[in-house]
């Protein structure tokens, strides 16, 4: 079957499609014809080499797809092991979900890491409600516009921010209330919760923008590592700071996260949230969307059709 392989830590053009063996299923996992599979950027972080745990290279990425088991139509998520940028890739039974109906195999695919990375932090990790006032980075991405979206459903204010005003349609498309750029953040009134995909220096300019009592969701560092941070600053502030990290949570806690997993998909099934699927790409076209990523040109998920 054709698959693309990693076989090294570089620019896009270290992605290759390759013919490879057929995944073989072990007790437990079932084999998915795959229709889409889902670019997440911790894949472009280990391709980069700048990923924490990167998996032994040669490696075919990709931790989410959907496509069909015996006709069953089906969103999965790979966990760490990858194999989704494929035709064929096997799955944890327990990590198999039917596709709501109607839904296409590109919105499958853009669905479950983004909206659980938005829907657990926002509803375990801050006491997200009416009234409360969200900022939400990388507002136009996968990641993002999953938490615009899921904090409006809560019912809190958004403000949105992104690296260019050509970026904030769609968070304002989103409900987004307020949308500022980067270098305007500064400049907004507090907020109660900051969504954080970036890191890098915009982590320590969100501090400064909690109001007393609020928290800091760390979810991601596409932006460059966090810098240290001394407690006294979260201190002196009253405020706080949660990390997320989806993989882990997923050996640690899975029954939580399977259980997140239903109810997102019974509110896209009842209209409440949808994905948005920005770009799509066949698979031999892979490093042409991690550079779409990594370039940081990309709105919304972007999404491989084998």
């Amino acid at each position: 079957m054709r698959a693309v392989v990693l076989e090294g830590t570089g620019g896009p053009e270290r992605l290759v499609v390759r013919d490879v063996p057929e995944p073989e299923p072990g007790d437990g996992q079932r084999l998915v014809d795959v229709r889409a599979a889902g670019i997440n950027f911790l894949e472009v972080l280990v391709r980069l080499g700048r990923y924490p745990q990167p998996p032994p290279l040669p490696w075919v990425p990709g931790s989410e797809v959907a496509g069909e088991v015996d006709g069953r139509r089906v969103v999965g998520l790979v966990r760490q092991t990858g194999g989704g940028y494929a035709e064929r890739v096997a799955v944890d039974e327990e990590w198999l979900f039917d596709l709501p109906e109607g839904a296409s195999f590109e919105q499958g695919a853009s669905f479950l890491m983004a909206f659980l990375t938005a829907w657990i932090p926002l509803t375990r990790q801050a006491d997200v409600r009416p009234g409360v006032r969200v900022l939400v980075h990388a507002a136009a991405g996968g990641v993002g516009s999953a938490a615009v979206s899921v904090a409006r459903l809560l019912g809190a204010e958004v403000v949105a921010a992104a690296g260019s005003p050509g970026k904030l349609e769609l968070p304002r498309s989103l409900g987004a209330a307020e949308t500022v750029t980067y270098d305007s953040v500064g400049e907004i009134e507090p907020v109660d919760v900051v969504v954080d995909p970036v890191g890098g220096p915009l982590f320590l300019d969100s501090l400064k923008r909690l109001r007393p009592l609020g928290v800091a969701l760390e979810i991601g560092f596409a932006g460059g590592l966090w810098p240290q941070l001394e407690p006294a600053l979260l201190v002196g502030r009253n405020v706080g700071v949660q990390g997320f990290y989806l993989g882990r949570l997923m050996s640690l806690r899975p029954e939580l996260v399977r259980g997140a997993a239903l109810d997102l998909l019974r509110l896209w099934s009842e209209g409440l949230l949808r994905p948005v699927v920005g770009s799509t790409f066949p698979l031999a076209q892979a490093g042409e969307a991690h550079r779409l990523l990594e370039e940081r040109r990309s709105t919304g998920k972007v999404v491989l059709l084998p």
